[in-house]
């Protein structure tokens, strides 16, 4: 490393990492900014001199508004992915998810208690963690046909549940 060099850089440090903190809002970025400013000066100096502080400066305002461009790239990727897992969560709540959510635990059982015995079964057989297979052996039915029956009982679920909630006449306890 030449001594004109580090002589650059003792100079006009203080003014970069100034510069880029003005610029980012963040000294120890600024700092990390700063390394690469200077690397990039180390690398590629400018061909005159005398105009290190002019080039220094394009330099380090590229660099700066290089980083915030990023910044706001990540961010945006970042606030998308969540805007989409958000909204698989929400697609992926069934009906019988949704009425639950709203609904106490006695609630709950006086609406499977309404339902058929196999449909109660599905659905408990369901949300106690049981595969398609396990439940279409428990209740002796093909596994093919356990997605359908599963969706029909939750349909029926919702539908008892919502006629529950609206009846003006139900007692609550």
């Amino acid at each position: 490393m030449s001594d004109s060099y580090k002589e650059m850089f003792h100079v006009h440090y203080p003014t970069v990492v100034r510069k880029l903190t003005g610029l980012v809002r963040n000294e120890s970025i600024a700092e990390d900014l700063a390394q690469e400013v200077f690397l990039r000066l180390y690398q590629h100096p400018p061909n005159e001199i005398d105009a290190v502080g002019a080039w220094l400066h394009r330099v380090l305002t590229r660099v700066g508004y290089d980083y915030l461009n990023r910044q706001t790239r990540e961010r945006q990727i970042i606030e998308k992915q969540e805007h989409v897992e958000r909204s698989s969560e929400q697609l992926q709540q069934s009906n019988e998810d949704v009425v639950m959510s709203k609904m106490n635990q006695n609630e709950v059982q006086e609406v499977l208690d309404a339902l058929p015995e196999r449909d109660r079964q599905l659905l408990m057989l369901k949300y106690s963690g049981y595969s398609y297979n396990e439940i279409a052996e428990k209740l002796q039915v093909q596994k093919s046909f356990v997605g359908t029956l599963l969706q029909r009982a939750s349909v029926k679920f919702k539908k008892q549940a919502e006629a529950g909630m609206l009846n003006p006449y139900k007692q609550e306890v």
